[in-house]
């Protein structure tokens, strides 16, 4: 668990990550460079959910490097589905990662949202819905690996 009291912003009790896999964690169906590394060490302190519709038909490759599984959403609807998924596991402790216009739902009902610029690109819906945006995946997952740097970026 990950626990942060936020001056201005709240109390973040953080149980959960739910991510998504293509343009956020992997770019062009090939995960991307230190993403290994920092799930693995999150792993301690929150449970990792991935969400990917398999876009690039290679996440068995990505699931294997991560030593996950990932949870494969059907075509249609897509961010209805992951928003639900984020419900449904609790979304006042799940920080969600996402860059796609099919995040934006789950950015914003999650306690919090984090967007990222993707070399795939970012939707302005995923933008307006998070808390926080980052230049990447690594610079993302190192908010949550320092926390410090949650509560300098969200106080008010």
């Amino acid at each position: 668990m990950l626990t942060l009291d936020i001056p201005g912003f709240g109390r973040l009790d953080l149980r959960y990550l739910v991510t998504d896999v293509n343009g956020t964690l992997a770019v062009d169906g090939r995960l991307q460079d230190g993403v290994a590394e920092r799930l693995a060490r999150l792993q301690e302190r929150l449970e990792i959910y991935m969400l990917t519709a398999n876009t690039h038909g290679r996440q068995h490759e990505i699931d294997a490097a991560l030593h996950m599984q990932a949870t494969i959403i059907p075509g249609g609807n897509e961010a209805a589905q992951k928003a639900d998924f984020v419900r449904r596991l609790g979304a006042a402790h799940t920080v969600s990662l996402g860059q796609g216009a099919n995040d934006a739902a789950m950015l914003e009902v999650a306690a919090l949202g984090i967007c990222l610029l993707s070399p795939e690109g970012t939707s302005k819906l995923s933008l307006l819905a998070a808390d926080i945006l980052v230049p990447d995946v690594q610079t993302a997952l190192d908010l949550l690996l320092y926390p410090n740097r949650l509560k300098a970026t969200l106080r008010r």
